[in-house]
This record gives structure tokens, C-alpha cells and sequence, in this order.
């Protein structure tokens, strides 16, 4: 046998050899195999160096692409963490830089600021008026006597008002609570028909209204209230509020109509008094209407109606004064 054909047989034999015992290995490790897929020692163990060095380097590629994956899906993560994070920051900063007013002012209870908006109304016309025409007849002393004697008057007549819309909005509101009560306790179907008109007219479907009425009626006092503020459109009045009503009418009248009073006080002629008093009061009527209708109606408002309200101010508060100051000259005269 030549030398070719002898290591073609030698050939053969280890080829044969080489097959037996890899599939006997692979029979015997079958699970384990099959549950270490990532350790590349124990499933190429038996390959041939080349093929071996291959499949390695290809799971170290694989691990490679998947830890960049890793980092990459981690780094748009923190992209939009910090997106949201800035987008927050950049909300609480337009919350931040909402008008001035408001930042103060929505703490504040909103009956308390109708209430001031009332008093000053009134305090900033009514008295301006007067001075304007008192300063007619020529006598700083008796414009500031008048004004004084107004503003004192009108703030007690003020508060007094509002204690007895107060005192009256308490009353008819607690009247209407013993009436339901009495009803409750009289004739108790006649308070589930009114609950039952009431939901039916908010959208509420008859089997909702029913389960609705069968678990408030555990409760008396719960269906009262509920039939009083949604029936009734009403609200139990705060603590305190008859004497708060009173007292903030009251005050905003006192201190809206002492603005145009300062500059009698300070200047000689009543000309340049009544001049400074009526550029003081035009300023004043401005940013009042500007800013009342920014709290009544919100951010929302738009500049155009602020400055529309404070125009509305300075026309009503000027027909006021010059038709006091007129009416009083052509008396004088």
C-alpha cells in the first residue's frame, strides 16, 4: 500500500473515532447542554480548536451587542428622565412666573375677595366723586372734613350691608335644612323622589339612581346635604363669615376711598390737589379693573380684556366725579 492510501486509512480512522465520541458525549450532556447554552468551555469542548475559537468569538460578540444594548437602552432612560424632569421644572416654572396677584391671591378664600372687590368698587367712586366735587367750592379743609366724614360713614353703612346679606344667605340656608329635615322625618318618599329627580337631571340611569338612593338613605344626614347642595344649589356658609363679610366690605370701602384723599393732605392749592387726585385715581381705577378681572377670571384672561376692565374703571369712576364736581359748581355758581 502506497503512502497516500495509508494515510487516507489513518485519516478515516480518526474521523470515525472523533464521531463516536462526540455523539456519546453530547447523549450523556443532552440537559446539561441545554441549560449552560453561555458557557462556551462545556459545549465546545469537543469541537475542533478552529470551529471552537469561532463559536467563542462569536458569543463574545454577541455578549458585546447586547451589554451595548444594555447601555444604550440605560442612556435613552436617563434621556427621558431628564426630559420629563425638565419639562416639569420648566411647568413649575410657569407656575412660578404666573402674575404676582395670583400667587397671593388664590390662597385666599373666594368669598373674602368678592367681598373686597364689593368695598373697593364702591370706595374708590363714591368717595373720589365727593372730593372731586367738595374741591369746587375751593377749601382743602373742608374737602378733607367731607372726605373723612364720608369715609367713615360709608365704610360703617358698607359693613353693615354685608352683615346683613351674610346674616341672611345663614339664615335661609340653615331654614332650608330644618324644612328637609322635617320633610325627612314626616314623609321620608318624598325625599327619595327628590333625589331621584335630582340624579335623573345629572345624567344618572334609573338602576345607578336606585342604588344611588338605597345606600345615602342609610345615612339622614347625608341625603339632606346632598339634596341641599345639589337640589338646592346651596352651601353651608363658613364660621365666621357674617363677621368677616362685615368687616372686609367695610375696610376695602375705607381704603379704596382714602386714595383720593392723600394728596389734599399734602398740597396747599386745591387745584393741584384736585389735579393729583385725579391722575392718582385714573392710575388706581386701571390696575384695579386690570387686576379684578385677572382674579375673577383667571390666567386664562387675556390682556386685551385686563385692559378693556381697567378702561371700563376709569370711565365709570370719571362720569362719577365729573358729575359730582359739575353738579356742585353749578350749585356754588
Amino acid at each position: 500500500m502506497s503512502l497516500v492510501g495509508v494515510k487516507l486509512v489513518v485519516q478515516k480512522v480518526l474521523n470515525a473515532s472523533y464521531l463516536n465520541t462526540s455523539n456519546t458525549t453530547d447523549n450523556n450532556n443532552n440537559n446539561n447542554n441545554i441549560t449552560n447554552n453561555d458557557s462556551p468551555s462545556e459545549s465546545t469542548a469537543l469541537l475542533p480548536p478552529d470551529i471552537e475559537n469561532n463559536i467563542q468569538s462569536s458569543q463574545l460578540q454577541n455578549q458585546n451587542q447586547s451589554q451595548n444594548q444594555l447601555q444604550d437602552q440605560n442612556i435613552s432612560n436617563s434621556t427621558s428622565i431628564d426630559e420629563i424632569s425638565s419639562k416639569s421644572s420648566n411647568n413649575d416654572s410657569i407656575n412660578l412666573n404666573s402674575p404676582f396677584p395670583l400667587n397671593i391671591l388664590k390662597t385666599v378664600d373666594p368669598r373674602i375677595m368678592s367681598d373686597l372687590i364689593i368695598g373697593l368698587s364702591d370706595g374708590l367712586t363714591v368717595p373720589f366723586a365727593l372730593t372731586a366735587g367738595l374741591s369746587s367750592l375751593g377749601d382743602t379743609s373742608l374737602v378733607i372734613t367731607g372726605g373723612m366724614a364720608e369715609l367713615v360713614s360709608g365704610a360703617i353703612s358698607m359693613g353693615l350691608g354685608g352683615y346683613l346679606a351674610a346674616k341672611s344667605e345663614n339664615e335661609y340656608y340653615f331654614s332650608q335644612v330644618r324644612k328637609e329635615k322635617q320633610i325627612f322625618f314626616q314623609n321620608q318618599d318624598n325625599i327619595t323622589d327628590d333625589l331621584y329627580e335630582i340624579l335623573i337631571d345629572m345624567g344618572a340611569s334609573d338602576l345607578t339612581a336606585e342604588n344611588f338612593i338605597n345606600d345615602l338613605s342609610k345615612d339622614p344626614q347625608q341625603m339632606i346635604d346632598f339634596i341641599i347642595k345639589f337640589g338646592r344649589g346651596l352651601e353651608e356658609p363658613p364660621e365666621g363669615r357674617i363677621v368677616s363679610s362685615a368687616l372686609t366690605i367695610g375696610s376695602g370701602y375705607f381704603f379704596g376711598g382714602f386714595i383720593p384723599l392723600i394728596p389734599y393732605f399734602f398740597l396747599k392749592t386745591v387745584n393741584q390737589a384736585l389735579l393729583s387726585s385725579v391722575l392718582l385715581m385714573l392710575f388706581t381705577l386701571f390696575w384695579f379693573g386690570y387686576f379684578k378681572s385677572l382674579i375673577s377670571m383667571g390666567e386664562d384672561c387675556s390682556k386685551t380684556t385686563r385692559c378693556l376692565e381697567g378702561l371700563q374703571m376709569i370711565l365709570i369712576g370719571s362720569i362719577a366725579a365729573g358729575s359730582a364736581w359739575s353738579l356742585v359748581y353749578f350749585i356754588d355758581n
